[in-house]
């Protein structure tokens, strides 16, 4: 290997870090954040943060088990279910866009999801 070969690969991991971080922050800014809860790939609840939902728990029963999970400032968790492994028990708090909470034997999904608020600029011109 070269040295202009080693310069190479510094550089490809340069930039992949370098993209990595934009596209992440640009995800984690967000005007709105919410819970989405789906079962089977359905959406069956959409929960928004709130001061009044922190400390809440909610009981999910589905015909595929039983999830509880609870609410904090801003996240959310999974704190009980009836799955083999409670693999979601253990990932713990989630909080950031795009973070999501998965139990597979009970087909349940937990994200939380960020929205902007629309503004009326162009985004993009083509031609």
């Amino acid at each position: 290997m070269t040295k202009w070969d080693k310069y190479l690969i510094f550089f490809i991991i340069l930039s992949s870090i370098i993209g990595l971080s934009i596209v992440k922050s640009d995800i984690s800014k967000s005007d709105y954040k919410y819970i989405r809860i789906t079962v089977n790939g359905k959406v069956i609840k959409k929960i928004t943060f709130g001061k009044n939902m922190i400390g809440k728990t909610i009981d999910i029963r589905t015909k595929y088990g039983y999830n509880k999970i609870e609410i904090g400032e801003g996240k959310v968790r999974v704190i009980d279910a009836d799955c083999p492994d409670k693999l979601d028990v253990k990932q713990g708090w989630i909080s950031k866009p795009g973070e999501i909470i998965v139990c597979l034997p009970n087909k349940l999904t937990i994200e939380i999801v960020g929205e902007k608020k629309a503004n009326d600029k162009i985004d993009d011109v083509s031609y």
